[in-house]
């Protein structure tokens, strides 16, 4: 629970407890670790694991948070507004709304501290009181009223009175568009209820897509698109209105992309940037947003999936005062994330930090961010230019595209500055072919070139029910595996279930990481092809995509079909 997040010291409604003497202290501080590890509610740990009964959790629960307490059963079943069971807090047998009273939405819970409560608000309009109830009785309640819900929980919050204003609406004007209310509740709520159900599920995209018959909604999760349920074909043009009354954009124009950017503010505390991009398609437009969640994206370097020999290298680069650091991979491999890291990492007081980007994709207090814009003139290499005229420490390029660019970054590097940057390459030896034949000088690269890290991402499997898998010895040794391994590692697979997204939990990174050796540099001196640079760092121990890859399979983190699947 919030309010006990020392590891060592009891606060909050466990210190409360243990001063009831309904636990020991130990015993309460024990139960706050466990349930803080399994990321499960502090009261639901301590009911599901007997260290406290149902009835004495929710009689402590309602006296330390000054809330009443009632039995479930004493409400009337036809009162509860079954409108709201879409909503997904509710759908994780949370929390059930149970009536409304003077504007007031009442919930009944278990525990008045559980995350996403103040989504509710959001999404029905409606301040919220809480009723603390038993949790073996709120269970039943969900249960029964969760599988009367027919429709799913996007298409019934889309079609809720839509189809007593959208005939009388024409769909071919514009002009009749921007005259229709964007506004009204029906189009508002749906809208809302996919962007937080997106952000939900840690979806990095949400496409809208129209066609011929049909109009088609989907989520990217773990890095893979998958449809959601949609709305009625006739809803698709007022969707897309709404998206652009809320991005600024302008509502009457079809024949042209356009691009935007707005903020949803979820609580005082919750806001998520959401970046636009709309495209004319042959039957309609087509909108993507791009989710801008800086809690996900301003990770810690700890967290991005490296081995302790590659964090080590790449944090010892990040402490460097100059020299160039590159990041190399497709496009969703990663890349973004894995700079952002290291400039929250680097980012204080005493540094001065600027960064040019194409788009920018998440503020951050203390860097100076700048947007390329074309259009303007102002382009990746102008802005390095008058970045450096203004005593920079450290500076990102979003990307390296060309000659101009490359020799301004190198430059920088050279003169007493620490250079970030991306590269579209498959390998980090590639990299530094790449930026030779773009036409960088050897002797200049290899003067300023001090890691070269090469990326992709994976899928994590589901804790709760991933499964061992069996494979012939053979059949592993051709993936890479040496014949001990082969013989005895074991190995699991995806399955699925309620917690994950067809038997994966989101993603993490395999890298290869080269730092620049002496031997290494020499090379580049000499305009050495990829081959004889890849055979020099493996000779420096440093593992390839492939092998990084493996030793994730080997510790059951992800699938070798999901290693496969993301290199071929």
């Amino acid at each position: 629970m919030s309010n006990s997040t020392s590891k060592n010291i009891l606060s909050g409604y466990a210190y409360y407890l243990a001063e009831r003497q309904l636990l020991e202290r130990q015993a309460a501080l024990n139960a706050l670790q466990e349930a803080s590890r399994n990321q499960v509610s502090y009261i639901e740990y301590l009911v599901e694991n007997q260290l406290i009964d149902e009835s004495q959790a929710a009689s402590t629960t309602s006296e330390y948070f000054g809330l009443p307490l009632c039995d479930i059963n004493v409400f009337k079943t036809d009162e509860i507004p079954t409108e709201f069971l879409n909503i997904q807090v509710v759908r994780k047998k949370l929390a059930l709304p149970l009536f409304r009273k003077g504007g007031f939405l009442y919930l009944a819970v278990t525990d008045p501290t559980i995350e996403h409560l103040y989504e509710i608000k959001f999404l029905t309009g409606y301040d919220t009181r809480l009723i603390i109830v038993e949790m073996s009785k709120l269970q039943k309640a969900m249960n029964e009223f969760l599988n009367t819900l027919i429709l799913s929980e996007i298409g019934d919050v889309g079609n809720e009175g839509v189809n007593v204003t959208v005939d009388s609406y024409k769909e071919e004007s514009g002009a009749d568009l921007a005259a229709y209310d964007v506004e009204s509740a029906p189009v508002v709520n749906f809208v809302n209820k996919v962007l937080v159900d997106a952000i939900e599920k840690r979806a990095s995209d949400i496409h809208f897509e129209r066609y011929e018959n049909n109009f088609r909604i989907r989520y990217r999760q773990n890095g893979i698109l998958y449809p959601i349920n949609a709305p009625p074909m006739k809803l698709a043009n007022y969707l897309l209105a709404r998206i652009k009354v809320m991005s600024n954009l302008d509502i009457t124009e079809h024949r042209v992309p356009q691009d935007g950017r707005f903020k949803l503010i979820l609580s005082k505390n919750k806001s998520v940037d959401f970046r636009v991009s709309i495209c004319p398609t042959l039957f309609g437009e087509k909108v993507v947003l791009r989710i801008l969640d800086a809690s996900q994206t301003l990770q810690g370097v700890d967290q991005l999936g490296m081995d302790e020999i590659q964090l080590g290298a790449f944090k010892s680069s990040l402490k460097h005062s100059q020299g160039m650091i590159l990041v190399t991979g497709p496009t969703g491999s990663g890349k973004t994330v894995t700079l952002y890291s290291a400039l929250n990492l680097l980012n204080s007081s005493e540094k001065n930090i600027s960064t040019v980007e194409d788009p920018v994709e998440i503020p951050i207090e203390g860097i100076n961010q700048v947007h390329v814009n074309t259009k303007t003139g102002l382009t990746f290499a102008k802005a390095l230019r008058s970045f450096l005229r203004q005593d920079p420490d450290i500076i990102m390029v979003g990307e390296i595209r060309d000659l101009e660019t490359a020799e301004i970054g190198i430059k920088a590097s050279q003169t007493g500055h620490l250079v970030l940057s991306t590269v579209h390459t498959n390998s980090a030896p590639e990299t530094i072919n790449r930026l030779i034949n773009m036409g960088v000088a050897p002797y200049n690269l290899a003067s300023s070139l001090t890691i070269v890290i090469a990326q992709r991402l994976v899928r994590i499997l589901c804790e709760d029910c991933k499964q061992e898998q069996k494979i012939s010895p053979e059949t592993l040794m051709k993936e890479g595996f040496n014949l001990d391994e082969a013989e005895r590692i074991r190995l699991y697979e995806a399955k699925g279930c309620d917690n994950c997204v067809q038997g994966f939990k989101g993603r993490t990174g395999i890298f290869e990481v080269m730092p620049i050796s002496v031997e290494l540099s020499e090379l580049i001196m000499q305009g050495s092809n990829t081959i004889e640079i890849a055979k020099q760092a493996k000779n420096e121990g440093i593992l390839t995509l492939r092998e990084s890859g493996l030793e994730k399979v080997k510790k059951g983190i992800t699938s070798l079909s999901e290693l496969n699947r993301v290199f071929n």
